[in-house]
């Protein structure tokens, strides 16, 4: 009886049940299913699938786990895709993972695309002409009445907008191929040609990708709300909210890290990961195309412009002989190679690890010296002032390229080492022309406004530091005089608690009540801390003042301060005289401290200058 049952049990079974899903899942029986019509939904999932399959390959090979497990994520939701598909059942388009660069020269199989330029191995890839895309093709895309309808099945037919797509296909390949073989105005030409109006206006700006983005997340949550698929709605709206997060950052000019901000799903939106090539190759980019090119076109200006000063540099000292020197700034010419490499590959690169120029040491003019020459008095004093007045320019500029420089801001580094440089060749010429004896050349103020950073590279962003500057008029305890206080600064600052506090005191000064400490103290912070922004906000730091008891004499409190905080969610450093407290009571003296962070808690520290700017007019003296 039971061997029956199993055989009744067994015809009972129904086949399709048990083995359908198996087999359309098996990448191997994927292939060779009858082939799809081109233009088609089934033949552009196939067509992505093998794209994928290459990349998972290639990135494999090349040991980027982290690419390869991002396209098998892809090969994954594409394969399912095209199961469902071949099931009669629809798919949203726009969920679609784009198109990725396989990771090699050579590229799979396409349609027919127009003919590529010989590259740099003298291989040229044969293709046939593709004609230009007709405005009444595009016309069916973008205007839905336009399409025809089969009356006898209610179904559109869509030939018109599936020649259309392949073509659209076809000419980003062709400027794939461009690009590979270094044809860039070819590839312009079909990147052009692909721009049809379809899909999401391309973003301008920085801005308005990162808002056309966090848009398209919305979308997707609120429809996966709506169909009651709250797992798919947690993401995207975690998603959105990640790039609320980006826009902040941007509006506040603080650096955004693109790869940590995934790309919305769909044919019109790409990784940000992809390298320079996929700019090419699709018809929107992660960023703006017009606004990375220049960005990129200008780090790398940037990067190539400092490895001249330092050639330039390593040639000067080795024709005064100094071979040690030469050497030197030879290699910190070199180690810029493998930045420049990077930039040209259209990578970003960190601007904050980039060597400041090399030292003014070396002289661009060479001074006469005249030992017969006199000039008066008034002529050397405006000399003096003048030379002072450029070298504070000169520093001035330094200081802040240095500061843009730590941000990554290629831009206002360079600015401000154009006008450093400015500087020093107006100290070249005014010291040339008080060699010469010649009368101090004329010159003229101008005013100059410009937005700086307050910024403090030398400290990391797990520093914080006290400065004790000086104590003012402090009040002696009774029993002592005075010219006989000995006065010394102690803190506890609550954090990371209140039970393990960062403990500092000053050194004792003695015999004076105004004692000067110009100490500094480093204190160990997490800038994203809960407890550590409660303490900035709501504790501020508490310090005391004392007097050094001498030999079997304890030390007697002179009073209490308490130094507000909150600035520093603004300002990069705080700086206050705070009075001196008995209790409730003002003692009459006073405490001078400043707290400095790297940067803000909140942001960057702008500041819109206005100076009066020394100018050296012309004509200038001949070199």
């Amino acid at each position: 009886m039971e061997d029956i049952e199993k055989m009744a049990e067994a015809c009972m079974k129904d086949i399709d049940d048990d083995e359908d899903d198996s087999l359309e899942d098996d990448e191997d029986l994927l292939d060779t299913k009858v082939s799809s019509v081109p233009g088609s939904i089934e033949h552009t999932l196939e067509e992505r699938i093998n794209l994928y399959r290459m990349a998972v390959t290639n990135a494999k090979a090349a040991g980027e786990t982290s690419k390869a497990r991002r396209y098998e994520r892809g090969l994954k939701t594409l394969q399912t895709m095209l199961a469902s598909v071949r099931k009669g059942g629809k798919i949203d388009e726009t969920e679609i993972p784009p198109p990725v660069a396989c990771g090699v020269s050579g590229s799979p199989s396409r349609p027919p695309v127009p003919a590529a330029s010989p590259d740099q191995h003298g291989e040229c890839d044969r293709a046939v002409e593709i004609s230009p895309i007709s405005a009444e093709a595009v016309s069916v895309v973008m205007d839905p009445a336009s399409n025809t309808k089969d009356e006898s099945s209610g179904v559109a037919s869509p030939p018109t907008k599936d020649i259309l797509l392949e073509r659209q296909k076809e000419y980003r390949m062709a400027a794939l191929k461009a690009k590979q073989a270094g044809d860039i105005d070819q590839a312009k030409m079909h990147i052009k040609a692909t721009d049809s109006g379809s899909g999401p206006a391309q973003p301008q700006t920085v801005l308005e990708a990162l808002e056309q983005r966090m848009a398209k997340y919305k979308e997707t949550f609120t429809q996966a709300k709506a169909s009651g698929d709250e797992r798919k709605a947690r993401m995207h709206d975690r998603i959105a909210k990640q790039y609320q997060a980006a826009i902040r950052a941007h509006k506040a000019d603080r650096p955004i890290n693109f790869d940590e901000l995934p790309a919305p799903p769909g044919r019109f939106f790409c990784s940000q990961k992809e390298d320079l090539y996929m700019y090419i190759f699709l018809c929107t980019c992660p960023l703006p195309f017009k606004t990375l090119v220049p960005f990129l076109n200008q780090q790398l200006e940037f990067l190539e412009g400092r490895k001249k000063q330092y050639m330039k540099a390593a040639l000067q000292a080795k024709q005064k002989n100094d071979l040690e020197q030469a050497k030197t700034l030879l290699r910190a010419a070199k180690s810029l190679d493998p930045m420049i490499e990077a930039a040209r590959s259209g990578k970003t690169v960190d601007v904050s690890k980039v060597p400041s120029p090399p030292g003014d040491e070396d002289e661009d003019f060479i001074l006469v010296h005249h030992s017969d020459v006199q000039i008066s008095e008034k002529a050397e004093e405006v000399y003096t002032q003048l030379t002072n007045l450029l070298k504070e320019q000169y520093e001035k500029c330094v200081t802040y390229s240095k500061q843009f420089t730590h941000m990554g801001n290629v831009a206002e580094t360079t600015k401000f080492e154009n006008m450093a440089e400015q500087c020093k060749k107006s100290l070249e010429i005014l010291k040339l022309a008080q060699n010469r004896g010649l009368q101090p050349p004329k010159h003229h103020f101008e005013e100059r406004t410009y937005r700086t950073v307050r910024i403090f590279p030398e400290l990391s962003s797990t520093d914080m530091v006290v400065f004790i500057v000086r104590g003012m008029n402090l009040p002696a305890p009774s029993g002592v005089a005075t010219n006989d206080l000995d006065a010394y600064v102690k803190f506890d600052f609550p954090y990371p608690s209140t039970d393990q506090p960062q403990k500092h005191k000053t050194s004792v000064i003695k015999n004076t009540n105004n004692p000067e400490y110009n100490q500094s103290f480093k204190l160990n912070i997490n800038r994203n801390h809960r407890g550590f922004r409660r303490v900035i906000q709501s504790k501020g730091l508490k310090l005391e003042v004392l007097h050094k008891g001498g030999f079997l004499r304890s030390d007697k409190p002179i009073g209490t301060a308490l130094l507000k905080l909150e600035k520093l969610e603004t300002e990069s450093e705080v700086r206050e005289i705070v009075e001196l407290m008995d209790g409730r009571k003002a003692t009459g003296g006073r405490l001078e401290v400043r707290v400095r962070l790297r940067e803000p808690l909140g942001g960057q520290d702008h500041q819109t200058v206005t100076e009066r700017w020394l100018v050296l007019e012309e004509p200038q003296p001949r070199l």
